[in-house]
């Protein structure tokens, strides 16, 4: 029984931290991780249906080498239904001002102020959204990381 007990533990454990992470990356490579402030979004009446949702971006390499984002992604979700999907590739992100290369250990910091017509403002409390970046290191090895945030107003 305490063998039982302690195998569901362990697997408990190992679920808990494995869960955590939106990490994808293979040792001695490249590595980004992904942070978003603040968390939850706080939804911004503009005018009539219009909303902005701003948000800092910051995007950390954490594998010791170079990288270079391919893509940012946001897919929005109201409860369980996807709603809304916006990419931003290296071309429209360097356009907006901002480098896509990171270097070993380094950060970029990227704000993203996305405005939509949102028909009900009671739908604002139920978005929730799938914030991801792709990327490459200086060997062509792909790296990704993800994180949810929610949406409140």
């Amino acid at each position: 029984m305490r063998r039982a007990v302690a195998a569901l533990l362990v697997l408990a454990f190992a679920a808990c931290h494995s869960a955590r992470t939106g990490v994808t990356s293979v040792p001695g490579q490249g590595a980004v991780a992904i942070d978003v402030a603040p968390n939850p979004i706080i939804a911004k009446h503009i005018s009539g249906t219009l909303w902005e949702f701003a948000c800092d971006v910051t995007l950390r390499e954490t594998g010791g080498r170079p990288i270079n984002v391919q893509n940012v992604s946001a897919t929005v979700f109201a409860g369980a239904l996807q709603v809304g999907q916006e990419s931003w590739d290296a071309n429209r992100i360097r356009a907006m001002g901002y480098s896509t290369t990171i270097p070993a250990h380094g950060e970029l910091h990227y704000h993203f102020a996305p405005r939509r017509d949102v028909p009900d403002e009671r739908y604002i409390d139920v978005l929730k959204a799938e914030l991801r970046v792709d990327a490459t290191d200086d060997t062509e090895a792909a790296t990704s990381a993800s994180t949810v945030v929610t949406v409140r107003h």
